[in-house]
Parts: C-alpha cells; sequence; structure tokens
C-alpha cells in the first residue's frame, strides 16, 4: 500500500472522511452516555445516527468533489 499523492487534501476536503468522523464520535456517543449514566436518549439511536454517516462516507467517497483533484491523473 502506498499513500496517494493528495492524501493531505483528501483528509482536509473529503466529504467522506468528514462523515467518517461524525460516525466515529456518535460510535463513542453510543458507548460513553450509557456508561457516564446518561440515559435521556433512546437505546440504538447513536448507533442509527453512526450507520447513517457511514452510508454517507461510502456515496460520498465514489462521488468526485470540487477542489480535490484525481490524483491518478
Amino acid at each position: 500500500m502506498k499513500l496517494i499523492p493528495n492524501w493531505r487534501d483528501v483528509l482536509r476536503k473529503a466529504w467522506s472522511v468528514r462523515f467518517m468522523v461524525l460516525a466515529f464520535i456518535f460510535t463513542i456517543a453510543e458507548v460513553a452516555f450509557p456508561a457516564l449514566g446518561v440515559g435521556i436518549f433512546p437505546p440504538g439511536l447513536f448507533a442509527l445516527i453512526s450507520g447513517f454517516f457511514t452510508a454517507a462516507a461510502f456515496v460520498a467517497r465514489t462521488i468526485a468533489q470540487k477542489g480535490i483533484t484525481n490524483a491518478d491523473q
């Protein structure tokens, strides 16, 4: 494996990366809120939201985005 030449641009600008970060945050919240005794959210809500952002990241990864050049060309 090797990094693409514009990996820094991809990490800063790609919507797929942003969606993956949001999915990660909601995955942590799914575990952290019950562990901290915060039970105001229904069980599974954060897992559902995390799943949505994971699916959005998958779709965003396949769509060309302005401001990010294709490293293969």
